[in-house]
């Protein structure tokens, strides 16, 4: 089993971690969205590391992490609608799935043999410091054992992979909460493949083309397994008062034992999901009930995140 240490998200902590990086190994990294395990983008073994950290199925593909557009280019094919994409929301949490470059230097046990490559220009300064002191892409899906609650905070990590990875980087909470929205950018259409903070009306509103939201069944992207984001315990949802030995989330006028927000501000509640599914997990109570959320604007990710959480296993 191998130690796990949680040093500070400063200089000194970001070069241990691209000194592990460069040696193939795994590190936990705070993004705006969620920690993430980030790797070697290019390096198969990397991946391979990721991968068994996580006892994640091969068969679901990895986010590339990049810099800048000049990166991104390397790596994946940017229409002119990708671009327009990246103009209004990179950085930031909005991932593309585009084709990938002729010469792509992806591993491609990262893209899980897809002919396409999920790409993200991350707007926090801690990870975008280690991807510059990499010198290149990092592969980086959530930093939580596979099919678990995502985290939120180095706690969080240390709790689901501790053992499992040598370092976890903490710059405290995340601020969005949920992972990056994904978009299949193809010539004429956007399709949506997890909704997030991002929404499908915003991404209407910036390049005058309608989102298909329609779920094709396939695997073409992180986050698209049926259960994925799961506690330990049974979870139920559209619940108004809790039943016995639930541990009751609550939203807006129904307090439950912990609110992911009390005014139901849908931007609060995002960002305290995955904190209080944890809570929630380590509570006494034997299973876990969460208050209606509507599923309008972000509430359509918060829904998408529940409905796998509690989703059969």
């Amino acid at each position: 089993m191998t130690e796990t240490l949680i040093l500070p998200a400063d200089e000194a902590g970001i070069a241990e971690a691209a000194a592990l990086i460069a040696r193939g190994l795994p590190v936990a990294v705070p993004t705006e969205t969620v920690y993430g395990l980030a790797g070697d983008a290019t390096s198969g073994t990397a991946v391979a590391a990721i991968y068994a950290a996580k006892g994640r199925p091969s068969f679901n593909p990895l986010i590339a992490h990049v810099t800048d557009l000049e990166m991104a280019a390397r790596i994946a094919i940017l229409s002119p609608l990708a671009h327009q994409l990246a103009g209004h929301f990179w950085p930031g949490p909005l991932t593309m799935v585009l084709p990938a470059a002729e010469r792509s230097p992806i591993a491609s046990l990262a893209t899980a043999g897809l002919t396409t490559i999920a790409v993200r220009m991350p707007a926090h300064p801690v990870m975008r410091a280690l991807i510059a002191a990499v010198g290149g892409p990092l592969a980086a899906p959530s930093a939580n054992a596979s099919g678990t609650i995502s985290a939120t905070r180095a706690g969080h990590v240390a709790r689901s992979l501790g053992g499992r990875i040598a370092l976890v980087l903490d710059g405290g909470a995340t601020a969005v909460g949920i992972e990056s929205t994904i978009v299949a950018v193809e010539p004429d259409r956007l399709r949506l493949l997890r909704p997030g903070s991002i929404t499908a009306a915003m991404l209407e509103e910036a390049t005058g083309i309608a989102v298909d939201t329609q779920d094709n069944g396939a695997i073409e992207a992180p986050g698209q397994m049926t259960s994925h984001y799961a506690p330990s315990k049974p979870v139920r949802l559209d619940a108004e008062t809790a039943r016995q030995d639930e541990f009751h989330i609550g939203f807006g006028s129904i307090p439950g034992d912990a609110s992911l927000s009390l005014t139901g501000d849908l931007n609060e509640a995002a960002a305290r999901l995955f904190d209080l599914l944890h809570r929630a997990d380590e509570a006494s109570a034997g299973a876990i009930a969460v208050a209606p959320i509507p599923a309008t604007g972000l509430g359509a990710a918060i829904h998408d995140r529940l409905k796998r959480a509690a989703a059969p296993r």
